[in-house]
């Protein structure tokens, strides 16, 4: 896009009461201080954003008089198109006209912002305004026409052990997400592999502790199970002897039970013997007759038969148990109970040396897994640490192929895009134009002069912006280059009155 001043009008405008200007490819505007030289290429800038070339307030109205209105125009063409655009402060109200019609300040505004961007149009018109953006902004109007290179081109320029490791993660990721993957693996794993470290060494400590087992474990659970051997056989042995001891008590028991109760059957017996047969009714006390009588005892004969029956039979059972014992033997165990605790205790010191090579082997199965989680969290954070440190590498080649790119913009200017962080390395977006080594805040006047023509140059080219700049004070600088687009030259010249010429 190219943009031509053509006409500039002003009217009441700081010290111009009534003035006109007709633009050449250069126009040059010479006079004495104080004559308002300045404050012609200010007029546009107030026009198209109410402030001055540098982007600060400015006041237009006249300094030494009152006035009810002040008024600039401007008819500029773009690309081939031309457009008239004006701004006036009426007792202290903004006008605003386009095409000589007068306008809302959204719409100018809107109108205004199509053309140009601001940032980017003031750098172009006044090569000092650049430098007076903050560093960030500096730095993103120089970028946003400079691709920032390609992963692949990147690392292609990298160490082949960097360079496959990141090849990887970029199929799955950004480098953004791989960083801040592993930035969090790194300190999740740092924290586990100090603990993992911990418990190792506890572990280890505690296996040191333990006695050691000389006699091989395989040889001890061959004693131990032929001392068991031995302790079943004889715990076999002992419980049969329990059995059959138990059976003798039982069988004893029964018959002492059955003693008993024939001691209380031969109690019972007198009373039965001796019972005597009345002949009289118990409740009425009438005297019964002869088969009542006989009745009485029949019933006494009868309790006496089943008494005998029940007696004898008690007898009989007792009297075959007694049989049955004879033909049993109690044993006595407790030799063989003996045997066995003695024994037994054989088997202590095996028990406890097989426990403890158990222990042993327990506590080194758990010291052997610990060492494999210290190894594999250890490899876990190393991996995430040359990760880490890949990414460091690769964006310091990405900073350095990107500013070669801006780099080969200038011819005699240097810029640093990056810096690098004193505590971590790490790269940071930065920026600064220099001069023969020098920034550009301790330049001359006629240096930074020719950096800001050199920088607005760059700029032109790389947006494919073409618009008119103006360069001030020019009488402290001998010679510059001819920059893109129509000149407007402002130099001092003592005691004229101001002068403008313009030439094609």
């Amino acid at each position: 896009m190219k943009t031509i001043f053509k006409e500039l009008k002003l009217q009441e405008f700081k010290s111009h009461q009534n003035l006109t200007v007709n633009f050449g490819e250069v126009t040059e505007i010479t006079g004495d201080n104080a004559k308002g030289k300045s404050s012609i290429p200010e007029s546009i800038s107030w026009l198209l954003y109410g402030t001055d070339a540098t982007g600060s307030k400015l006041d237009p109205t006249p300094i030494t008089y009152e006035v009810e209105e002040t008024k600039v125009s401007l008819l500029l063409n773009v690309d081939g198109k031309d457009v008239l655009l004006g701004r006036g402060l009426k007792n202290g109200k903004a006008q605003y006209y386009v095409n000589e019609v007068p306008s809302k300040a959204k719409e100018f505004n809107e109108i205004v912002e199509q053309l140009f961007d601001k940032d980017l149009f003031l750098s172009l018109f006044n090569p000092h305004y650049f430098f007076t953006l903050h560093w960030e902004k500096q730095r993103a109007l120089v970028m946003q026409y400079v691709m920032t290179p390609p992963n692949k081109e990147v690392l292609k320029h990298m160490h082949e052990e960097e360079r496959k490791c990141l090849e990887n993660l970029f199929k799955k990721h950004s480098l953004s997400d791989i960083e801040k993957i592993h930035k969090e693996n790194k300190t999740k794993q740092d924290k586990k592999y100090i603990a993992a470290q911990s418990r190792t060494k506890t572990l280890k400590e505690q296996l040191e502790q333990l006695p050691q087992v000389s006699v091989p474990i395989e040889s001890l659970k061959v004693e131990l199970s032929q001392i068991d051997k031995k302790v079943r056989d004889l715990e076999d042995q002992y419980d049969k002897a329990a059995d059959a001891n138990r059976e003798y008590t039982r069988v004893q028991a029964q018959i002492n039970s059955l003693q008993d109760q024939i001691e209380m059957s031969k109690e019972r017996w007198p009373a039965l013997k001796n019972e005597m047969i009345e002949d009289t009714c118990r409740t009425c006390k009438r005297p019964l007759d002869d088969g009542s009588v006989e009745a009485v005892k029949a019933d006494k004969e009868s309790r006496i038969a089943d008494y005998k029956a029940k007696h004898n039979k008690l007898i009989q059972e007792r009297n075959e148990l007694k049989t049955k014992l004879a033909e049993m033997e109690y044993i006595d165990a407790s030799e063989t109970l003996e045997q066995i605790r003695s024994i037994d205790a054989e088997g202590v010191p095996l028990r406890d040396a097989i426990r403890a090579y158990s222990q042993i082997e327990r506590l080194q199965e758990q010291v052997d897994e610990a060492e494999k989680d210290e190894k594999e969290t250890l490899e876990s954070l190393n991996d995430s640490i040359f990760i880490l440190d890949s990414i460091k590498a690769f964006k310091a080649k990405e900073a350095e192929l990107q500013a070669e790119k801006v780099q080969a913009l200038f011819t005699t200017l240097s810029v640093r895009l990056f810096k690098q962080n004193k505590g971590d390395g790490e790269y940071k977006p930065d920026f600064e134009i220099e001069m023969d080594g020098k920034p550009y805040r301790s330049l001359s006047l006629s240096e930074s002069i020719r950096a800001g023509l050199e920088l607005r140059d760059v700029l032109s080219n790389q947006s494919e912006i073409i618009t008119p700049v103006f360069v001030d004070n020019a009488e402290s600088i001998t010679s510059f280059k001819q920059p893109v687009g129509q000149l407007i030259i402002c130099r001092v010249v003592a005691g004229q009155d101001l002068k403008i010429e313009v030439s094609a």
